[in-house]
């Protein structure tokens, strides 16, 4: 007869599983179990742990008394006694007299609650960062709470799965993790584990081999080239409470935005976070812009793809420092006024084997058919937006950044690799929607969802796509079946001038459409003018060396493109480097030429972006009506033959700032353009004015409008319109 007192048993082959942490529930085997017996008995306990090659092993209760423990097989040793639930220690000898305690990571309940689960598994989980990944905590296990690194990991197709690192030796054969259930998530509370340890997940696939994966959900990750994740945990405390007050209460589009992009590892090569956050501020300070654009700051494995291709969606970039030290500069960014953009790539992700791909050992995070599932352009994976944990995995990321980063708006990177099907792709190798269409639906939901929940969530933030094809209503609400991004990079736009601008002014004639098309459209979305990264570099040389002529007149050519484009509706971006002239085309392996600044000519370059970007603020007319056809005016566009626009901008209170630029390589004197009203008509901006390496050439700081109609309006004024210039004009009265 059994003994009525002996714990249950544990057959051999699952003992054998335990030891070997192939097992998918661990904690059903190890740590302290409570089992009836009969009579009058009270409560009994078993303690099973794991201590290969011990030749002793206790456990030590929270009473005092120590229970021996006898090894049962396999490296498993169990003891019992007549205890009920507590807190307990585990003290293990050895053959060469080392003796270790330390507490047992399967005596604590699960870390992640029936809510959370529920979330994840129905793909809904708005803040899934604290729901997985690994958070340094205190357990509230028996006997008090227990300082540790909770750890999460959404694996479905797993049948085991181990944490690994340096704290184990890379062996994770006693730290397996439990399966929770249908959810597809794995969870190991291990005690005494604090922030700075590097670990990662491995994996028991189907096919039964072991994979070695960084953390999906890391939030810190090691220098690249190294790939482990990291435990992180945030001590920075905000000061920026006012300034996301102000955020929440203001309507971006009837504000200024001109927009500094840069990659921060090129910017000052070397510096990170921390160290670059004075110079940074005083930098755009002086140039006078509202926001910084960074290219992406994720953890990413090739410094090459400028942050393009993230295998650490939740991690910011160890290169430049801790994620608390990226919050730092925020902060600073944040008190001293100016707005921080980051680029963020929901579009696809790199095949690395330690990443996302395949990550537990099957199509998981991408779509399983390649003609969906992979990017054939960069050689990367495309996520499985119909996948609604995918989907949630990526929308929890863009919340992320905004609520844990405070980023004041995302550009999202090559948003018609996901909206098209067919993108880049030839007959038959792309699989239709289930209309037979080239849209691709689930993405469509996607891009939905998440910008609606970060407005939803952050109201006065912006969402940016960079969409490259004539999409209808990507700045639409997603109540009337738009995308819901707060604007649209202008590719047109920006195509069209750059086309035009390379050309001899003696040859622009030809071309006036490429300088006029874009005001046809300018109110159909909402639109940020880019000149980006892009445009700078793979051989396009930088914007100054596009300009045609000398040198001189190269430099009045630029300065003549951006009073114009700082004058078009929209907003404005401009890519580092381009504020002074660089002449080299942009390359992350080296710093810009920051010498140039040293060079009379460019520093007037940099003064005068600073100039335009002092008036742009100073003018509600640029800026307020900037997605309202009300708010400009056609003065001139047809004059082709003399190379010349003119258009006036007006505010709410229909003040009008009139902007000329001539494109002509001479100046013209005399030229007569209709006007709204007779008066004074101040020169507030000349791009050839001495002061910025111009000629001098101007209207003596004003221009008088008679009451002589020209045009169909009426009043009207002659002009003195510089070569390769622009003039801005403020009505007087």
């Amino acid at each position: 007869m059994a003994d009525p007192a002996r714990p249950p048993s544990v057959s051999d082959d699952e003992l054998a599983a335990v030891a070997e942490g192939r097992h998918s529930d661990p904690h059903s085997v190890l740590g302290a179990h409570g089992y009836e017996v009969g009579g009058s008995a009270g409560p009994h306990t078993v303690i099973r742990v794991r201590r290969p090659l011990a030749d002793t092993v206790d456990a030590l209760l929270a009473d005092g008394r120590q229970l021996p423990l006898a090894h049962v097989g396999h490296g498993i040793w169990a003891g019992s006694g007549a205890f009920g639930p507590t807190a307990y220690r585990i003290r293990a000898r050895y053959a060469d007299g080392a003796e270790w305690i330390e507490d047992d990571p399967y005596r604590f309940a699960p870390t992640i609650g029936e809510l959370d689960l529920h979330l994840v598994q129905e793909g809904r989980h708005e803040e899934l960062w604290t729901a997985l990944g690994a958070h340094a905590r205190d357990h509230w296990g028996v006997g008090g709470d227990v300082q540790g690194t909770a750890f999460t990991v959404w694996a479905p197709h797993a049948r085991a799965v181990r944490v690994v690192g340096g704290f184990n030796h890379w062996d994770g054969g006693g730290h397996a993790m439990r399966s929770m259930g249908a959810s597809g998530v794995w969870e190991l509370f291990v005690p005494g584990l604090a922030p700075g340890t590097a670990y990662k997940f491995e994996l028991l696939t189907a096919s039964g081999a072991w994979v070695m994966k960084a953390d999906p959900m890391a939030q810190q990750a090691e220098v690249a080239p190294a790939t482990a994740s990291i435990v992180s945990q945030r001590t920075h405390v905000w000061q920026d409470d006012e300034w996301l007050q102000r955020r929440a209460s203001t309507n971006p589009h009837a504000e200024p935005m001109s927009i500094y992009e840069l990659h921060l590892g090129s910017w000052r090569p070397g510096k990170g976070y921390r160290d670059v956050a004075d110079e940074l501020i005083e930098y755009v300070q002086w140039l006078g812009y509202t926001h910084v654009e960074f290219l992406p700051l994720a953890e990413h494995p090739f410094g090459g793809s400028w942050g393009y291709q993230v295998t650490g969606y939740f991690a910011a970039t160890s290169r430049f420092g801790s994620p608390d030290d990226l919050r730092y500069l925020i902060d600073r960014l944040h008190g001293a006024g100016i707005g921080v953009i980051m680029d963020w790539v929901p579009g696809h992700f790199p095949k690395d084997d330690f990443a996302l791909a395949r990550f537990d050992g099957e199509p998981l995070y991408e779509h399983a058919d390649p003609r969906r599932g992979e990017q054939l352009d960069w050689g990367t994976y495309v996520f499985d937006y119909g996948n609604p944990r995918v989907r949630n995995f990526l929308v929890a990321n863009a919340l992320f950044w905004i609520e844990e980063f405070h980023v004041d708006g995302l550009r999202v990177d090559a948003v018609a690799s996901m909206l098209y099907l067919d993108y880049s792709r030839e007959e038959g190798q792309w699989l239709p929607n289930v209309y037979g269409g080239r849209e691709h639906l689930e993405a469509i939901a996607f891009l939905q969802e998440a910008t609606a929940t970060a407005y939803k969530r952050n109201p006065g933030i912006v969402m940016i796509a960079e969409e490259s094809t004539s999409w209808g209503g990507v700045t639409a609400p997603t109540s009337s079946g738009g995308l819901g991004f707060g604007y649209k990079w202008n590719m047109g736009w920006m195509h069209d001038t750059l086309q035009y601008i390379q050309k001899d002014p003696m040859y622009r004639s030809h071309h006036h459409q490429d300088l006029t098309f874009s005001f046809l459209y300018a109110f159909s979305e909402h639109f940020i003018l880019p000149i980006s990264h892009d445009e700078v570099v793979h051989g396009k040389g930088s914007l100054l060396r596009k300009m045609p002529g000398d040198h001189w007149q190269q430099r009045a050519n630029l300065r003549a493109y951006l009073a114009y484009m700082w004058a078009h509706p929209g907003k404005q971006l401009l890519f580092m480097g381009q504020e002074f002239g660089q002449l080299s085309e942009w390359s992350e392996e080296r710093g810009l030429d920051w010498w140039i600044l040293d060079q009379p000519t460019h520093r007037q370059l940099a003064e005068f972006v600073g100039a335009l970007n002092r008036l742009y603020r100073a003018t509600p007319a640029l800026w307020q009506l900037d997605d309202d056809s009300s708010g400009f005016e056609w003065v001139e566009g047809g004059a082709a033959a003399e190379n010349v626009i003119a258009f006036i901008r007006y505010d709410r209170d229909r003040t009008p700032l009139l902007c000329v630029v001539n494109f002509a390589g001479r100046p013209h004197d005399g030229f007569r353009l209709g006007l709204p009203q007779a008066g004074r008509w101040i020169e507030v901006l000349n791009s050839d004015a001495v002061e910025f390496g111009g000629s001098g050439v101007g209207n003596l700081g004003a221009v008088e409008a008679t009451d002589a109609p020209w045009a169909g309006r009426p009043a009207s004024a002659s002009f003195t319109l510089p070569p390769l210039g622009a003039v801005w004009f403020r009505f007087e009265g």
